[in-house]
């Protein structure tokens, strides 16, 4: 693959996925609540739902979700292992982005069609649910390939960590987007109008689809000689690509990895448990979340240079296990928050959390992008074996596994527990803040390798050659 070597054009690619992420959010949070006027206030009916009645039946249609989630969740690996492994004139992972864009966006625009019977039958039931399977299973062909070539644009560390960065930043632009700036608009206009103005955003994904230079993968083409001209790819000939159970046994015998997942699993348990429970807790505390949530998102990029610069002066050991530190005092600050009587002193901590919180939130999302790929770089130069797809879908099943022990377990356990006894929701905020604090523990399990991983050689290192 041609690799991208001006930061314009890498920063370019890294925006590329905010468009169809923001598809699978407004999936997610708004159009699946949509079909069903259950849980909506008499106001938001005529906004929030497609026609203010009902148009699936909730019982099957609570299925099919289950069912999507499922697929969601297990469908990672196998298509990982099919675009590591694609064969075509057009390479790998161009024609398998191109697929799954087509068939996500397709899903999605079927998805805002009413049904010619509007009530809520099975016919329509099976209909949502279907394109609800479909949509799911070609975001994941698209979001998984599209990461894999962050291994593969770029030639190094820096590189990989500036794409990493900028993308974070866009998870987070799209978070502001999709949970205030959307949930504005529903004033004024119906939820299938607004998911129509957002469908053009996705058109970002065809920025890679256009940037990607890779040579044919068809074996007679692989065993020719030439053709090693501009954008060539010069390792081709040594490069492995190998089957599913082969690639998967490579990922977990990666004991680098491996390691990584379980600091990685603690991070995403207690970051996953502030999310899920963010409405609550400010619900319970008797406060509007916008100041709080501006002071943590305003200032990210700026934390996100900060970032940069612990990482190049002492590597990224040092600089993440900052940024858990300071997630981790933001929440035990909202955990002393609720104990708090005072309106002003409520406030200026709650602010404070927010900032400190700042510190953290952009290089959290950052490290979900950078670090697979650098170790599936990693890898294939030891061994020459290249599936970094399947490193990001081997992540997302341990981000699956994290995410439902933090919402599905404990934050359920703790809103079941608030029906019996008030005032138990805040301690999410503590939990939250403890995983933070065991993840930081764990980060010294970590290899040499990881934790050194972008620190930048000194002025004396380079005039010495590095020994010493």
């Amino acid at each position: 693959m041609k690799k991208l070597r001006k930061r314009p054009a890498m920063l370019l690619y890294a925006v590329s996925g905010m468009g169809v992420n923001m598809l699978n959010l407004m999936m997610g949070t708004y159009l699946c609540s949509a079909l069903l006027v259950g849980g909506f206030g008499k106001y938001e009916i005529p906004f929030e739902t497609y026609t203010g009645h009902d148009l699936v039946i909730a019982a099957v249609w609570g299925a099919f979700i289950v069912i999507a989630k499922i697929i969601d969740g297990v469908i990672d690996v196998p298509m990982a292992s099919w675009t590591d492994r694609l064969k075509s004139r057009f390479g790998r992972r161009r024609p398998a982005i191109l697929l799954g864009f087509l068939a996500t966006i397709s899903s999605y625009a079927l998805f805002l069609v009413i049904p010619k019977s509007a009530g809520a039958g099975l016919l329509n039931t099976i209909y949502y649910g279907v394109l609800l399977c479909i949509f799911y299973s070609f975001y994941t062909l698209t979001m998984v390939t599209y990461y894999a070539t962050f291994t593969e644009i770029v030639d190094n560390v820096r590189d990989r960590n500036f794409i990493a960065a900028v993308k974070s930043v866009c998870d987070i632009a799209y978070f502001v987007l999709g949970y205030v700036v959307v949930r504005k608009i529903l004033d004024g206009l119906n939820i299938r109008q607004v998911a129509l103005i957002v469908l053009p955003m996705a058109l970002t994904m065809v920025i890679p689809i256009l940037m990607i230079k890779e040579n044919s993968t068809l074996p007679e083409d692989l065993q020719k000689c030439g053709g090693a001209g501009e954008g060539a790819d010069k390792t081709r000939k040594k490069r492995e690509t190998a089957g599913l159970l082969k690639s998967l046994r490579a990922t977990f015998r990666n004991r680098t990895f491996i390691s990584w997942m379980s600091v990685y699993a603690c991070m995403t348990f207690g970051v996953q448990l502030f999310l899920g429970g963010i409405n609550e807790y400010f619900s319970y505390v008797g406060m509007n979340m916008k100041l709080v949530m501006i002071a943590a998102v305003a200032p990210t990029p700026l934390t996100l240079l900060l970032y940069h610069r612990l990482l190049k002066k002492y590597g990224f050991g040092f600089s993440f296990r900052y940024t858990l530190l300071m997630f981790a005092i933001a929440m035990f600050a909202l955990f002393g928050v609720s104990f708090v009587t005072d309106s002003t002193v409520k406030w200026v901590l709650a602010i404070a959390s927010g900032l400190v919180s700042s510190l953290a939130l952009g290089s959290l999302f950052a490290v979900a992008y950078s670090i697979p790929a650098q170790l599936a770089a990693d890898e294939e130069k030891r061994t020459g074996i290249s599936n970094s797809a399947m490193y990001f879908a081997v992540q997302g099943l341990f981000t699956g596994v994290a995410t439902a022990l933090a919402v599905g377990v404990v934050l359920t356990s703790l809103k079941g527990y608030e029906e019996q006894r008030s005032g138990s929701i805040f301690y999410m905020t503590m939990i939250s803040g403890i995983a933070m604090i065991v993840g930081f523990l764990l980060s010294y399990i970590l290899p040499r390798s990881i934790v050194k991983m972008g620190k930048e050689k000194s002025r004396a290192d380079k005039l010495s050659g590095g020994k010493g």
